[in-house]
């Protein structure tokens, strides 16, 4: 069970170390992908209600962090988000991004389980979340 918890927290890590230069749209495309396959499984609501319990949570450390989250336009559903983390510096925008990923599949994989979060993460991200299972895979054995 621990493995699969680093596991995510590995890809999180590895897709944001990727984009250091554009970290806000690169944070905000990761979030409108993943939004996109939670969607499609738990549905808006309870996207919205994950998503907004893991920016209350998120706000304790990072106190810039939107306190109203979620836009009521789908199509902008990040928009605020963005905006604070323009704001800040990469590092620092970073470091929250990290956070609100982590806390929310923390909650999602309290209710699903680890391997359909790490599953939902893969297909959200595609290549390069599985790239960094493969390397967690070969480390194992």
């Amino acid at each position: 069970m621990e493995t699969g918890c680093l596991l995510r927290h590995q890809i999180i890590e590895n897709l944001i170390s990727q984009h250091t230069d554009d970290v806000a749209d690169a944070a905000i495309h990761r979030w409108e992908l993943l939004a996109a396959k939670i969607i499609s499984i738990i549905g808006e609501g309870g996207f919205n209600a994950l998503y907004t319990r893991s920016a209350f949570l998120a706000r304790s450390t990072f106190s810039w962090l939107p306190a109203n989250p979620l836009s009521t336009h789908t199509d902008a559903r990040f928009a605020d988000l963005k905006k604070s983390m323009e704001g800040q510096t990469p590092a620092l925008a970073s470091a929250a991004d990290r956070l609100l990923l982590i806390t929310l599949t923390d909650i999602l994989a309290s209710l699903i389980g680890e391997d359909l979060t790490t599953r939902i993460l893969r297909s959200a991200w595609g290549n390069d979340a599985a790239s960094v299972s493969g390397q967690e895979s070969k480390h194992e054995q």
